[in-house]
């Protein structure tokens, strides 16, 4: 006889997207690429892939990094409503095509953004129930400005640029679900992981969970008539 406890298993829910934003310099593409490296999460948590009309860089494959498309490829794509958020940057099109990421959470699988805030924007109006977002802020500005400048990639220019960009980015954290100040990086890893597991469990599938209810309050009237 099958009871409750051996069902328990079964109980499935549908992904999350889960949605990392901040300033260029605050972490963030640590914290994600550190999420997707954890051998805990290979069969749990995938990156989303974008679409890009960006010419292929000679280190980049095509459906690993982005899925590179034509103009035209893309207009058709937006016009349809194939993408769940889009935007263009420095005369390129980007954007998160609707279909892959829909198949994922139907199957139970998590997927993982890195946008920014207009991005995060597009998605709460497309999907919000299934997104989970987190800003990640730096302890401050002066250590922002030092993390640009240890990163030895860009002029004096551009890191200015980055500031400056950081300075009307940073208002909109109020906009998200969580918010991380990274000042120990290891710390900050740890909370996301937290922010992501507690998600998990609150997101189980009502109709999967009822099922298994309604077969634990049977067992127990079996063992208590």
């Amino acid at each position: 006889m099958a009871t409750a406890q051996s069902k328990a298993g079964d109980i499935r829910r549908r992904g999350l997207m889960l949605v990392v934003s901040s300033p260029s310099g605050a972490g963030k593409t640590t914290l994600t690429r550190s999420l997707l490296n954890d051998p805990q999460e290979k069969d749990h948590l995938s990156l989303s892939i974008s679409v890009t009309t960006r010419s292929r860089r000679p280190s980049e494959i095509d459906g690993v990094h982005y899925h590179f498309v034509s103009q035209r490829q893309f207009d058709v794509m937006r016009d349809a409503g194939d993408l769940l958020e889009w935007a263009q940057v420095h005369g390129n099109c980007y954007g998160t095509p609707r279909e892959a990421v829909e198949k994922a959470l139907e199957a139970g699988r998590d997927v993982l953004f890195d946008i920014d805030w207009q991005g995060t924007q597009q998605l709460y109006g497309a999907m919000r129930s299934d997104v989970v977002s987190v800003f990640v802020l730096p302890p401050t500005a002066e250590e922002l400005r030092s993390r640009l400048e240890r990163r030895a990639e860009d002029s004096d220019e551009v890191i200015r640029q980055r500031l400056h960009n950081a300075a009307a980015e940073i208002p909109h954290w109020d906009e998200y679900d969580y918010v991380l100040v990274n000042l120990d990086l290891d710390e900050s890893f740890s909370r996301l992981r937290a922010i992501l597991t507690a998600e998990r469990l609150r997101r189980v599938q009502r109709p999967e969970m009822t099922r298994f209810v309604d077969g634990l309050l049977e067992d127990l009237k079996k063992i208590t008539a």
